[in-house]
């Protein structure tokens, strides 16, 4: 009799294991998603949300703005009275530069225009000589100006200079033709 309680609790014990194993690869499971989905959400909000450095930076364009990265900063013609027209998928190609903390100036650009605007959300967006401040995803290197005169999301882009007003790419001036007279030979015959 008692060999068979032995063999009855052994095989109970047998058949308890890999549902107890399973339970662990499960739990564990879930723990690193966790993981993985904080460590994903963390670096989401440190890369658009930063102490920001504005500084000037020469490129095709000229001396603009650009981020810490390097990354040139634009204004949207669409904008007023200091406040963000552009969000949800507008928001997806022009990142705003999203700001905690004091933001600051670098070499040539004036401390005294740099500031922030709440934005719908209420986060707290960069702002130069009153321009809400945003990035452009087609600008993967620094110095890229790909942003430049897009009319997009109802109105241009335009990349910000030190005095804070819109760089305005200049149109390339009109192809010169030049025609030249030739004088008829005199005349050969009297």
């Amino acid at each position: 009799m008692q060999e068979i309680s032995d063999r009855n609790r052994e095989s109970q014990v047998a058949r308890r294991e890999p549902v107890i194993h399973t339970v662990i690869l499960l739990t564990l499971a879930a723990m690193l998603g966790v993981i993985g989905f904080l460590a994903a959400s963390s670096l989401a909000r440190s890369a658009t949300r930063t102490t920001a450095s504005v500084s000037l930076s020469k490129t095709k364009l000229g001396m603009i703005l650009v981020n810490s990265r390097g990354h040139t900063l634009y204004m949207f013609a669409k904008d007023r009275n200091g406040k963000s027209s552009c969000g949800g998928s507008c928001a997806k190609f022009w990142p705003p530069s999203l700001q905690r903390g004091k933001p600051t100036a670098g070499s040539g650009v004036k401390a005294s225009l740099l500031g922030t605007t709440r934005r719908s959300n209420g986060s707290l967006q960069l702002t130069y000589n009153k321009h809400p401040l945003y990035t452009f995803v087609l600008d993967k290197k620094a110095g890229q100006t790909n942003g430049e005169g897009n009319l997009a999301f109802g109105a241009k882009w335009y990349a910000v200079s030190a005095k804070g007003t819109a760089v305005v790419k200049a149109s390339p001036p009109p192809a010169t033709t030049t025609t030249t007279t030739t004088p008829y030979p005199a005349n050969p015959y009297p």
